[in-house]
């Protein structure tokens, strides 16, 4: 496979910078359980990395009309936030190493996540994570979520970046065929579902976690740009 430059670094939040899927897939468990319904894995493997009104429309098509969907979506936020509050979000393994490699060599950094802007600043700030990134962009910034590449465009516009000369890392499929429509270079790092191979066929490289992600983007930036590395600064 041929190796790549690139300019910037665009990063999904939940289940690839946060370990925040499990907790929201027990948060949906709960939620659902008040009106008697069960959130099967299959169906939940479904709304991951999907926008708020794609993932309602999801669970109304596989759960049936009955579900009262809005209700149901209001309960798993609550139960979501009172989690947070409790226990904290964890990060993922590798990723402060990760950002510190980037940060060294200049690399601008994004944020492009399905979640509405008020849930991802939260999460960022409860992680510690809201100064590390030259710009957020979320599910309710654009008109169409992941699998449509619309996030991912609008974060390589305002990073100033093109959008071929943007990495992007995410977990899951939505995300992957996301980046793989905006023309970018998508970076699979799986979480709770494992990737189907048409997935995997879109991806440039599918590494088990951000700890190798980090090896291989200083494999490519090597001392810095003096030393010729691949990293081409944005103008």
């Amino acid at each position: 496979m041929p190796e790549i430059g690139f300019s910037a670094v665009i990063f999904d939040m939940d289940g690839l910078m946060l370990g925040s899927e499990q907790m929201a897939r027990t948060a949906w468990r709960r939620a659902l359980a008040e009106w008697g319904f069960v959130l099967p894995d299959n169906v939940y493997e479904r709304i991951v990395g999907r926008a708020a009104v794609d993932t309602k429309a999801v669970l109304r098509d596989a759960l049936g009309s009955a579900l009262p969907v809005e209700e149901a979506y209001q309960r798993k936020q609550h139960y979501l936030e009172e989690e947070i509050a409790q226990r904290g979000i964890p990060l993922k393994p590798g990723l402060l190493e990760l950002l510190n490699c980037l940060d060294a060599q200049a690399v601008p950094k994004a944020v492009a996540s399905s979640t509405h802007r008020a849930f991802v600043m939260r999460k960022l700030a409860v992680a510690g994570l809201l100064s590390r990134f030259d710009v957020i962009v979320c599910g309710d910034d654009v008109p169409n979520g992941k699998p449509a590449p619309d996030v991912f465009l609008a974060a390589a516009e305002r990073l100033g970046v093109p959008a071929g000369r943007c990495v992007v890392l995410e977990d899951s499929d939505a995300g992957i065929q996301a980046a793989h429509a905006a023309g970018m270079i998508p970076i699979l790092v799986p979480d709770l579902k494992p990737p189907a191979a048409e997935i995997v066929a879109l991806a440039h490289r599918v590494f088990p976690s951000l700890i190798e992600v980090r090896e291989y983007l200083r494999s490519l930036l090597g001392e810095g740009p003096r030393e010729g590395c691949r990293y081409t600064p944005r103008r």
